[in-house]
């Protein structure tokens, strides 16, 4: 048996982040305390890897409780609003790791991913052990004592900090095992999605995909009442159905059975085909649609509102009102997805470990003294473009700073 201060499972974001502001805690207070991460991938930090297409979208300059989204809206905010993206980027500056602002206040490594793991990795002292290609076999506690059997291997500790992220992306290690650990524990989950993911079309809107391919700027709408929401970005039509950036976002607010809609002229006025007819009146609607839109695009949705409302003829041939019909139409195109492509290719996870059952000050259980959850594992999810990357470190540093003090 080898007995530590702490034990985190997981190697990831959270849990790094965890190690390195509980390790250096631990060093101040002079005890000898020690730190052991035990990951189950053969190297530390995988989606971290691979995120921002190798560059790590590390935070969003933007970042706070409004781009998140829980059960219980209020409980980020503690944790946020102690370490903000400022504190990240000072972590970042002073390990030389050059950066850049991308869109929309998303900041990315000018070179790779690879620096903010190393970083990550540096951050941690020589308290701090990491263990890889260890997968949990058991938890059990015993008093005041968690013992983790991991590798053929026994560790114990008084602190054990569940870092091990959701079921999002499989094919990189990721699992469901939080969520098995909390409830053994008598934690409560909320019902794990999919959660930044492409979403799939059938029936009458099958024909959607043979646009596979074409992007073009919308505005896209889900979700009803106070969970609804709106962004305006790239959309995305796949072989399978609907993806890009707008469609990520509001995937996050949809649900099964409902629509969303999609608006492919989000700047233009209720009128903007009416006016047109008064200085085009010769022109017609899918002429109109190809100076603003991919032609693909253009010919399909102009194809669809001639079979509907006969709008194949040039503009000064057509009644006003079916002209603000179709303007109506095209700033709200009604989608009803099937389904989204699964955790298979979610970036995230929307549920997770209750919040309710956390401190939001801490991370710790409030019914079991010196479990804690952190990151993706718990029900607070963020926007794509670096939030979940906050999330994670401002949970890590929480949790971490708990367990140091």
């Amino acid at each position: 048996m080898q007995q530590y201060d702490v034990i985190i499972l997981g190697a990831g974001a959270a849990g790094l982040m965890c190690a390195g502001i509980a390790g250096q805690a631990f060093k101040r207070n002079g005890r000898g305390q020690r730190v052991l991460v035990l990951e189950k991938a053969e190297k530390p930090g995988k989606k971290i890897l691979i995120s921002g297409g190798g560059r790590c979208n590390f935070t969003n300059l933007g970042a706070g409780p409004a781009n998140f989204l829980s059960a219980n809206p209020h409980f980020a905010k503690s944790a946020l609003a102690r370490y903000t993206p400022s504190d990240f980027i000072e972590m970042v500056d002073r390990h030389g790791i050059a950066w850049h602002e991308k869109t929309l206040g998303q900041l990315f490594c000018d070179g790779s991913a690879r620096q903010i793991v190393q970083m990550l990795l540096d951050e941690c002292p020589d308290n701090v052990g990491l263990v890889c290609e260890a997968e949990v076999d058991e938890v059990v506690r015993d008093g005041d004592q968690f013992t983790v059997l991991a590798g053929g291997k026994s560790y114990s500790a008084p602190a054990l900090v569940i870092a091990t992220g959701g079921p999002s992306i499989p094919k990189m290690g990721a699992s469901d095992y939080a969520y098995d650990l909390a409830r053994q524990f008598g934690l409560k989950v909320v019902e794990p999605r999919p959660a930044l993911v492409p979403l799939t079309l059938g029936g009458d809107d099958v024909l959607f995909r043979e646009l596979s391919g074409v992007s073009a700027p919308v505005r896209a709408t889900a979700g009803a009442g106070k969970a609804k929401s709106s962004f305006d970005e790239a959309a995305l039509f796949t072989h399978k159905g609907l993806s890009g950036p707008a469609v990520l976002q509001i995937s996050s607010y949809w649900r099964h059975g409902e629509e969303v809609g999609i608006a492919f002229l989000p700047e233009a006025g209720s009128d903007w085909l009416i006016t047109a007819k008064r200085d085009r009146p010769r022109a017609t609607v899918k002429t109109l649609l190809r100076e603003h839109l991919p032609d693909r695009l253009a010919d399909a949705l102009a194809d669809r509102l001639e079979q509907e409302s006969g709008l194949e003829r040039e503009l000064g041939n057509l009644p006003d009102k079916d002209l603000r019909a179709a303007a109506q139409r095209l700033s709200d195109w009604r989608f009803t997805p099937n389904g989204t492509e699964g955790f298979a290719k979610a970036e995230v996870t929307i549920g997770g470990i209750a919040t309710g059952e956390l401190s939001s000050r801490t991370m710790e259980a409030k019914s079991i003294p010196g479990l804690y959850a952190i990151g993706e594992a718990v029900d607070v999810t963020g926007w794509l473009g670096g939030y979940n990357f906050q999330w994670a470190w401002a949970s890590g540093v929480a949790a971490g700073e708990a367990i140091g003090a």
